[in-house]
């Protein structure tokens, strides 16, 4: 089973919407996320008329990649991913050695993904501030993944004292009074640990790089303590492997099998070959970024002891001499003193003759 606890940076392949409400391209996303070593493949599940009144309007980005005459509710419908293709998708995710997961909008959503027996809950950056839902969220039983797009610290805030608040009371609170009563005490903020990972996130699609502000991701693990990952929507592959180079223990970035194709969020997705590019690259990065110790590694004593110099004579000192600063210098010569004993011998007497050269013991 997956967590975000584990070692390893877990790189969740956002399919989303991206499956354009066509079964085959919503099984063939599975394959490509399989198949560039992604951990998990994510969708999202939503009732259409429970997310999105008839009246609402779209993004901006979503305007400009989709039909802008459209309702945002028209749009979600197209892109619904039907209940009876869930179990079939996580059973081929699996058969390929990927996790199935999917993100729940409303709470019919999440109690059906909940029933599917998801191994965690990735919560939307725009549920982070719907606090009955959230609340639901938490009460799933399984570690939860928090975008954090579009909201203030302090809203990050409330949102974790929600969290808190569901993991410590079987009922939902009275008031936001409960809520904040719950935060205040320490040992349920304890809570938390293990079961909640913070993600940095700018929900623009694509980010623009002036707006990345990757410095945010360790503002929120500074400011809560928890693991902190990364939901990416720039262009390529850069930030994201930054982002684990800054600490992100997850990484969450959408892919698509066509930047073409219709819909609002293939703009801003990788293709499978960049998919791929990016797990092996954040693997590399994993490894490089290595146990910390700073100490020789095992490739270097070799190049250690033929690298570094020793204390040499420049000139003919016989025995009995007292060596002078003139006297002594460094030379490569695989063995001998190091450089730092060169000061501790001037004054003392030579035991014995040197030629120029000659690696120097007292």
């Amino acid at each position: 089973m997956i967590t975000p606890a584990s070692d390893r940076v877990l790189i969740i392949a956002e399919a989303g919407v991206n499956h354009n409400g066509q079964r085959d391209m919503a099984f063939a996303l599975v394959d490509a996320a399989a198949q560039a070593g992604a951990d998990a493949v994510k969708f999202q599940t939503f009732d259409a008329g429970k997310l999105a009144l008839s009246s609402a309007p779209k993004a901006a980005y979503q305007k400009r990649s989709t039909d802008a005459e459209q309702s945002q509710y028209e749009m979600l419908k197209k892109l619904e991913l039907p209940r009876d293709w869930h179990l079939d998708l996580q059973a081929h995710a699996r058969a390929k050695g990927i996790e199935f997961l999917s993100t729940a909008f409303d709470p019919g959503s999440l109690a059906f993904l909940k029933e599917l027996g998801m191994p965690l809950f990735k919560v939307p950056s725009g549920e982070l501030t719907n606090a009955p839902l959230l609340w639901m969220f938490a009460r799933a039983g399984v570690p939860l993944v928090v975008s954090t797009g579009m909201a203030t610290l302090s809203e990050v805030e409330l949102g974790l004292a929600v969290i808190c608040h569901a993991l410590t009371h079987d009922a939902e609170p009275a008031s936001v009074r409960d809520v904040w009563h719950a935060w205040s005490d320490p040992l349920q903020r304890e809570r938390l640990r293990g079961r909640v990972t913070l993600l940095h996130c700018t929900s623009q699609y694509p980010t623009p790089m002036a707006e990345v502000n990757l410095r945010a991701m360790d503002t929120l693990a500074h400011a809560f303590g928890l693991p902190v990952g990364y939901s990416d929507h720039t262009e390529g592959t850069l930030i994201p492997v930054a982002a684990v180079a800054r600490g992100a223990r997850v990484i969450e970035k959408h892919f698509t099998l066509d930047r073409a194709l219709p819909g609002p969020d293939h703009k801003a997705s990788l293709v499978p070959g960049e998919l791929a590019s990016m797990v092996r690259d954040i693997r590399a990065l994993e490894i490089a970024l290595g146990h910390g110790t700073k100490t020789p590694q095992p490739s270097e004593w070799d190049t250690r002891q033929a690298a570094r110099q020793q204390v040499v004579a420049l000139r003919v000192i016989r025995a009995g001499d007292v060596f002078s600063r003139d006297d002594l210098g460094t030379a490569r010569a695989g063995f001998g003193l190091e450089p730092s004993a060169l000061w501790g011998l001037v004054g003392q007497t030579a035991r014995r003759d040197f030629a120029p050269g000659d690696v120097v013991n007292p």
